[in-house]
This record gives C-alpha cells, sequence and structure tokens, in this order.
C-alpha cells in the first residue's frame, strides 16, 4: 500500500495542527517524536517482547491524545498494515495493531476545538480507507480463530463506515465473499454477532446491491431467528438492531417483501407485536422495539417505492396476509385498547389499522364488524377510535386515528353509507354527558354530540375534530349529503325557534372560532396547536359538503349572513392564507353549483357581490396564494416519515406529544395537522374546483342578469304619428340597442377573462381590462428578461474560461517567441563569426607568408555543425508551434462565435519576432 504521500504531507499536519490543539508546540513534537520512536520499536525491533510493549504503548497513548492520533495517521499506517499482513502468526501483535487502528479512529474524551479545525479521527479514516487492499486485508481477519482479532476487526470496519461509508461499501462489494464473511458473524459468538449485526445496519442503510447480497444470504432467517433468541420485544437493544437492519432491506424493495411473503411469511413478525407478560410494562426498550416492528409492518402495507413496478399489487398481497395472520387484531389492541403505552406506540398503530384497510375491501368489512372489549362493555372498533378522536389530548393522536377513517372512506360507499345512516340526533339530559362514559351510544350520534357540544364550554377543538371525521363521511358520496342535509339539530333553547340544519350549526363554529381568534390569546384554545387547523378543517368540511351538491349550496345561502360572512372571511388580511383560500373555493362553490332561480340566491347575486366587496382580481389571487403554500405544494409530505434509528429511538419513544410540545417552534404553514388536511386527494378536489370556479364566476360576469324592464319613453307612440312611422321607429331603437348590448357584452367578457388571467389591484372599466393586458405584457417581458440573463450569464462563464485558455497559449506563444528570438540571436552570432573568418580568409590570400588555408572548406565545416544543432531544435520548435496553431484557430473560431474580436485579442503577437528576422536580414546584406 503506497502511504508515502500521505506521510509526506500529515506529517506537517500533525506538526502544525497538534500545536494548535494543545496550545504548546513543543509539547506537540514531544509526542510526535513519542509516536516516531515507538513506530522504529515495532519496525525495527529485534526482541518480540519489545515489539509487543510498543505497540501496548502506541495504542494507550493514540487512545488519549489528539496530537498523538495526527502523528500516527502520518506515520503509523504502513507500519501496523504491515504487521498485520506480514505478522499474521503473532496473534498477540496482530491484536494490539487492531486496536491501536480502532484508536486511532474514536474521538477522544479532550474538548473539541473549533468546528473547522481539523478532525484526526476523520482524517486517519480517509487515509485507511483510501486503498481498498486495505479493507480487503481487514475483512480476511474476519476468517482468524482468535476472537479478539474478529471483534477489533469489526469495530475498525464500523468506525470506518461512519466516516467513510462510500469507500468501505465500493471496497466490501468488490472484495470476494465480503458480504458473505460479515453474514457468518451473525452466527458467531453473542459479542461479535452484536457487532456484526451494528455493522450490517449501517452498511443496508442507502447500499442497494449490498441490501440485495445480504437477502441472498439468508438475512431473513438470521434476523428473526435473533430476534427470538432474544425474547422478542422484550429483548435488549439487539432486537432494535435486527429490526432497523429488516427495515433496511425491505423499504425500497417489493422484491425483498414478495421473498419474505412466500418464505418465512409474517408470523414471526407478528408474533414481535403481541403483548407477553404484564400487558402494563412498557419500559423504553420495549416501546422502541414494538415502534420498529409496527414501521416494519408500515412498511408491508406501503408496498415499496410509487414507482416500483407491481407496487399496488405487492400491497393488496401483503395486506390480505397479514389480515389474515389476525394483524387486524394485535394492532387495535395496541393502538385502541392498550392506554398504558407510549403515545408514539398507540399513534404507529393506529397508522398501520389505517393502511391495512385502505383500498381493501375484505379488511374494510372486517374493521367495519370488528367489536372491541369484554362483556358487557363491548363497542363496534369504530366507535372505540372515534372517541379517541373527540377526547384525546394529544394532537399526535387524533392525526392517526383520524388517518384511520380516511383510509376507511376512501372509494368505500357502503362503508360510508354504514356511518351516515347513524347520524341520528338523540336527546339527553341538560347535563352534558361525558363521550367516555356511554358506549351504547351509536356511531352517529357520538359524532353529533361531538359536532355540537362545543357551544357550551367555548371549546371547538371537539367540533373541529367531528368535522374531520364527517368529511371523510361525505366525501364524493351525494347520498351520504342528502342524508345528513337532512338533520336537524334542536335550538340551544326552544324559545329560539325551529330546529337548525347541521350545516347551519357547523358555519357558527367557523364564525365562532374566528371570533376567538381576534380576542388574541386569553381563550385556553388559543395557545394549543388545535387552534392553528380549527378553521381550515371546518372550512374543508363545508368545502366537501357543497361539492357536486346544490341542495347544500341552496341551503347555505338560505341565511344572507352566511354569505356576509365568508365574504368577511376571504377579506380578512389578519386570517391565514388556508383560510383565505378555503373561505374563496366555498364561496366560489356558491356561484358553481347554484341552481336557484331565486334572485335574492341566485349565483348572479353572489357574483355581484364577490365584484363589490371583494373585487375579481383580489379574489382570484386568495387561489394563488393558497397554492404556493408549504402543504399544498407538500401533498404527500405528512405520510413521509424518518427510518427509527439508533440515533432517534430514544426520543420517540418517550414523546408525548411531538406537534404539541413543539408548536411554538413551528411555522403557520407547516403544522403536521394541516399537512394531513391537505392531503393529496384534497388537494385535488381544490384544484379541479378552482379552474371551474373561474370559468364559471367568468361566465356569470361576463352575462349578467336582466333587471325589471322599464319601458323607455322612446318606446311610446306619439300623438299623430302614424302606425308604420312608429313601427320604423320602434324598429331603429332596437336595432340600436341590440348593438349597444352586443358591444357591452364583448368588452366585459374580455375584463373578465382579464381578471381572471391577472393578478393585482382590482380597477374598473376599459382602465382594468388595459391594466391587465399590460400586465400580462409586462409578465411576459419579465420572464424573457429572467432567461435572458441566464444566457448571458452562461456566456460569461464560457467567455471568462475561454479568455483564461486564450491567456494560457498567450503565454506560450510568448514562450515559444523567447524560444526562437534566442535562436535567431545565436545564428545571428554564427553569421558575424562566418563574416570575420571570411575576412580574415580574404586577408591571408591578399598577403605573404604562411601556409594556404582552405578557409571555404572550414567555413563549410562550420556552417553545417551549426545548421545541424540548430535542425533538431528547429523540427521541436515547429511541432509545437503546429500544434499550437490548431488550438489557437479552435479557440478563435469559438471566440469568434461568441462575438469577441479575435484580431484585437491577438494584436502584438509576433511583433518582436518580426523585428528580430528583420534586424537579421539586414545584417545579411
Amino acid at each position: 500500500m503506497d502511504f508515502k504521500l500521505g506521510r509526506i504531507n500529515l506529517n506537517a499536519v500533525a506538526q502544525g495542527v497538534g500545536g494548535l490543539v494543545f496550545g504548546n508546540e513543543n509539547s506537540s513534537s514531544n509526542e510526535d517524536s513519542y509516536v516516531e520512536r515507538l513506530l522504529d520499536r515495532i519496525s525495527n525491533g529485534v526482541l518480540a517482547e519489545d515489539r509487543r510493549a510498543a505497540i501496548t504503548q502506541l495504542q494507550a497513548v493514540v487512545a488519549e491524545s489528539r496530537s498523538a492520533q495526527l502523528a500516527f495517521g502520518a506515520m503509523g499506517f504502513p507500519v501496523l498494515m504491515g504487521v498485520l499482513k506480514e505478522e499474521r502468526d503473532d496473534v498477540e501483535m496482530v491484536r494490539g495493531a487492531l486496536e491501536t487502528l480502532v484508536s486511532a479512529l474514536t474521538p477522544t474524551d479532550v474538548a473539541r476545538g473549533p468546528k473547522n479545525e481539523v478532525q484526526p479521527t476523520l482524517m486517519n479514516s480517509d487515509l485507511l480507507s483510501r486503498e481498498a487492499d486495505s479493507i480487503s486485508l481487514l475483512l480476511s481477519l474476519l476468517e482468524e480463530d482468535d476472537f479478539y482479532v474478529r471483534y477489533y476487526t469489526l469495530q475498525l470496519l464500523t468506525a470506518l463506515l461512519t466516516h467513510s461509508p462510500n469507500r468501505l461499501q465500493e471496497a466490501i462489494l468488490t472484495t470476494p465473499r465480503g458480504i458473505t464473511r460479515l453474514m457468518d458473524m451473525l452466527m458467531d459468538r453473542e459479542v461479535i454477532r452484536n457487532e456484526a449485526l451494528l455493522l450490517l445496519t449501517y452498511l443496508t442503510r442507502e447500499a442497494v446491491e449490498i441490501q440485495k447480497i445480504v437477502v441472498f444470504e439468508g438475512a431473513f432467517e438470521k434476523i428473526f431467528s435473533i430476534i427470538k433468541e432474544e425474547g422478542g420485544s422484550e429483548g435488549g437493544v439487539v432486537v432494535q438492531d435486527c429490526l432497523e437492519l429488516l427495515n433496511n432491506l425491505l423499504r425500497r424493495s417489493a422484491s425483498n417483501q414478495i421473498l419474505l411473503r412466500e418464505t418465512m411469511g409474517f408470523e414471526h413478525l407478528l408474533s414481535i407485536l403481541k403483548l407477553r407478560g404484564s400487558a402494563y410494562n412498557f419500559t423504553q426498550q420495549k416501546t422502541v422495539n414494538l415502534l420498529g416492528s409496527l414501521e416494519t409492518v408500515e412498511l408491508l402495507l406501503t408496498g415499496g417505492l410509487d414507482a416500483e413496478p407491481g407496487r399496488d399489487s405487492n400491497r393488496q398481497s401483503n395486506q390480505t396476509v397479514l389480515a389474515q395472520k389476525n394483524a387486524l387484531d394485535h394492532l387495535l389492541m395496541l393502538g385502541v385498547e392498550s392506554p398504558w403505552a407510549a403515545v408514539s406506540v398507540r399513534c404507529a398503530a393506529l397508522r398501520c389499522v389505517g393502511a391495512l384497510v385502505a383500498n381493501h375491501s375484505q379488511n374494510l368489512d372486517a374493521l367495519a364488524s370488528k367489536m372491541l372489549g369484554e362483556e358487557p362493555h363491548v363497542e363496534p372498533a369504530l366507535n372505540s377510535i372515534l372517541r379517541i378522536i373527540l377526547r384525546t389530548s394529544s394532537v399526535q393522536e387524533f392525526s392517526a386515528a383520524d388517518f384511520i377513517f380516511k383510509c376507511f372512506c376512501e372509494n368505500n360507499p357502503k362503508g360510508q353509507a354504514i356511518l351516515a345512516s347513524t347520524i341520528i340526533p338523540q336527546a339527553h339530559s341538560g347535563a352534558h354527558d361525558p363521550l367516555d362514559e356511554d358506549i351504547k351510544i351509536p356511531f352517529g350520534s357520538m359524532l353529533l354530540r361531538g359536532l355540537t357540544s362545543s357551544e357550551s364550554d367555548e371549546d371547538l377543538e371537539t367540533c373541529c375534530r367531528a368535522s374531520s371525521v364527517l368529511s371523510h363521511i361525505l366525501k364524493g358520496n351525494i347520498h351520504c349529503k342528502e342524508r345528513v342535509m337532512q338533520v336537524k339539530l334542536e335550538a340551544p333553547m326552544t324559545s329560539f325557534g325551529t330546529p337548525e340544519p347541521l350545516i347551519h350549526r357547523v358555519v357558527k363554529y367557523l364564525a365562532v372560532a374566528a371570533s376567538m381568534k381576534d380576542k388574541n390569546g386569553n381563550h385556553k384554545t388559543s395557545t394549543s396547536s388545535g387552534f392553528m387547523y380549527i378553521q381550515p378543517i371546518i372550512l374543508r368540511l363545508l368545502v366537501t359538503w357543497l361539492a357536486d351538491f346544490p341542495d347544500a349550496v341552496h341551503s347555505f345561502l338560505d341565511s344572507r349572513d352566511h354569505l356576509t360572512y365568508l365574504l368577511e372571511l376571504v377579506s380578512n388580511s389578519s386570517g391565514t392564507v388556508f383560510t383565505r383560500g378555503l373561505s374563496a373555493i366555498l364561496l366560489g362553490e356558491c356561484v358553481l353549483y347554484n341552481k336557484s332561480d331565486d334572485r335574492g340566491r341566485d349565483a348572479f347575486m353572489v357574483v355581484d357581490a364577490i365584484s363589490q366587496k371583494i373585487g375579481l382580481t383580489s379574489y382570484f389571487l386568495k387561489f394563488d396564494d393558497m397554492q404556493k403554500s408549504f402543504p399544498f405544494l407538500s401533498a404527500k409530505a405528512s405520510q413521509q416519515r424518518k427510518p427509527l434509528a439508533r440515533s432517534s429511538a430514544a426520543s420517540m419513544s418517550e414523546i408525548e406529544d411531538v406537534e404539541e410540545n413543539n408548536v411554538s417552534n413551528l411555522k403557520h404553514d407547516e403544522d403536521p395537522v394541516l399537512m394531513s388536511v391537505f392531503d393529496a386527494p384534497f388537494v385535488n378536489l381544490v384544484k379541479r374546483l378552482e379552474s371551474e370556479i373561474r370559468e364559471s364566476i367568468v361566465d356569470v360576469y361576463s352575462h349578467p342578469k336582466s333587471k325589471v324592464a322599464v319601458v323607455p319613453v322612446e318606446m311610446e307612440q306619439k300623438n299623430g304619428e302614424s302606425n308604420e312611422d312608429y313601427i320604423k321607429r320602434l324598429k331603429s331603437f332596437v336595432e340600436k340597442q341590440c348593438k349597444e348590448v352586443q358591444d357591452l357584452l364583448g368588452r366585459n367578457a374580455t375584463l373578465a377573462e382579464d381578471v381572471a388571467r391577472t393578478g393585482g389591484v382590482g380597477v374598473s372599466g376599459s382602465d382594468q381590462a388595459n391594466g391587465g393586458r399590460d400586465r400580462v405584457q409586462v409578465e411576459t417581458l419579465r420572464r424573457e428578461l429572467q432567461e435572458t440573463k441566464q444566457r448571458v450569464e452562461v456566456l460569461k462563464s464560457e467567455k471568462a474560461k475561454l479568455e483564461d485558455e486564450a491567456s494560457m497559449y498567450r503565454n506560450l506563444a510568448g514562450k515559444m517567441e523567447s524560444d526562437l528570438k534566442s535562436l535567431s540571436d545565436a545564428y545571428n552570432s554564427l553569421e558575424q563569426v562566418n563574416f570575420q573568418l571570411e575576412t580574415e580568409v580574404k586577408a591571408l590570400r591578399e598577403g605573404k607568408g604562411g601556409p594556404f588555408v582552405d578557409v571555404k572548406a572550414i567555413k563549410e565545416e562550420g556552417r553545417e555543425e551549426a545548421q545541424k544543432e540548430s535542425e533538431a531544435e528547429l523540427n521541436d520548435l515547429l511541432v509545437c508551434l503546429g500544434q499550437e496553431q490548431t488550438k489557437v484557430e479552435k479557440l478563435s473560431s469559438r471566440l469568434a462565435e461568441l462575438g469577441e474580436d479575435v484580431d484585437s485579442l491577438l494584436e502584438g503577437i509576433g511583433d518582436d519576432l518580426g523585428l528580430a528576422e528583420d534586424s537579421g536580414d539586414d545584417e545579411e546584406e
């Protein structure tokens, strides 16, 4: 393995950073020297005992000192990895080397420095995992017979996985039998088994390929064998780790779920949910184990990833098999009949009940007929779940129980009709009857009592929760809407007159909720988390009730105060975006589904009220504001929860009500119950209604209803006017009026369409139409400008890159120019020497004495030698120049495409060279 480069760099780091950590460079340097001496003793020691003592001392100092960890990372890995590779027979040395490596990757107890400071454990992990051979070497140690060798090896792999997961996963996948060796550790002694289990849990969190291999190696059988051996839900943290590993294998894989279902079945899983021993004994670890098994059930009921083929069929098969194994009984026992269990367990069980019956006809019938309790205190399971909704103090538990009714009523008109048929008012005594004291009360009567019992104590929480259940019962079912529309409630005081429709009572509570909000906090519900969602949930009930149901619209408009109050809700700037948006939808339904001919309640009256009190432009903006809200954009986010892991298990087991305890830290649009209100089906309903409402209002506004006809004076026959003249004048008048009406209708239609398409402050007349068109043009230009800016930024970045490359090539060209100039100078020197030689030869020829020297031959010989020396350099330069010329041509064409002036960029390059060549030519002449 090549650690030389790391050693050179990290040695400096160890010396420099160590001084910063401890504030004393001498101390750090001393520790570096000490580590270096120990490593030298390990490498070059003669006596085995001395080498073992050195490695023991090295482990101790590395475990206690950050600077020693840094120094070891800089110098020690090659030494200890050599021990592991070459001295396998010396078990004590191998143990010491592994223990030292574990210490080098484990943070010390010394207080940590600044966040931006070098962390030796991270650096050492990166250095050790950099070479794949080191991982394969460590995996090979798992086959050693010595217990401590295998134990320290697993600890070392776990530490590496914590700091460098990707590298370790890749190395294990590329190592033959790497996963197999780890799986074999699950059958080893208890301590090693637990370490291997923890390591596999970390490995399978994200790595799909490792998940497949682990399942192929028989993971399911080994996991449930360990869980049974440890005592199921009564077991310790080992059961928790087994369940986390199981969930990692099932979470994103329908194929793994099918394999589990068809090989081992679900009996072993459901046995964990059975309460053994004292049913009242719920320790924290037992709670965590139950949460893990309930998460497994929920994963099976999800069926896999949304986009995975066969997800729905796999989910239905899992629902069927789980129901056949009496999963419903176990879940109802935990969620409904175990009030002493933690809130988190009850909520998880209730969510699983909802997922178990969703869109599964047999399971829906089983839940509808299920009875809970013991004689004589037996009641239907749905009644017990409704009682939880109405009386629980936990918002989290209310949301989970409400999810059951949502799943029960979804695509289940038969079940909706059964629940709606029981909604019958029952007389009760003047004193308030607690809901949990009368288990014989029918489901519908209990629901009505929850809807109407809030008036006396002004606590609208119960009314809100009952409204949520009723909205599920009415959703998409006209027969249920008609049935509930016939329900009449007794007036609070008989002297106030006849009974009132249920829908009027619901609107009254909606108004009470708004008035309580205006008091700004002195009431007890103003500080509860439920206060955020009271109005939106009641509005959701009304929106669901009025959808596709004109009779409900007529009943709603029977009271003129309802329309006035609704207009105030839409225009109230202090209300939430959800209240304004849903109120706008409800107001639009009063137009869309209004079939009344009564002038005081028809659609034209509602549109006129919207136009006068709010303005169409401002009204349509309420839709846009609601669609931009977080729950509306994240309709499915409420169903996504983080996986249960060791880091989060303890907090989840202890929590009593996540939403209520942390309501002060939540934003208005991130309230968890609001997230469940704006689920995907309701969001789709709102989007459909919004589109239809826009079209309906535009149509009504463009074609106003005729007012009372008044006969103008021009239509009366004048005295002495003949019948023919009168008829001609009437005809001309009618034609003129028709033309004006057509022109008015055309302008009105254009105005309404512009208002529906654009936003802004409402105006009137032609200015509004022109302003709408201008806004459309401005918005279009703004988008085009934004796109142009983005393109310019891209071009600027490309231009900067090309300019950098051009600058580099200019520098290269300058260097080559300098080389050519040097070569030219050398050539000029040779020419000067040649000229001097020719002068001397000429003088010798003309003079006397001295032997005749063949100067011409000498000159030719010198010229040839100089030419040979320069030709090699010229050839190399010409080759380089040719390559650079090709690059310059490509850059020039690219710069030309980007609009750059290539000539100006290249201006001045080569001038010096030209001057040098001219001077050389002049000298030759």
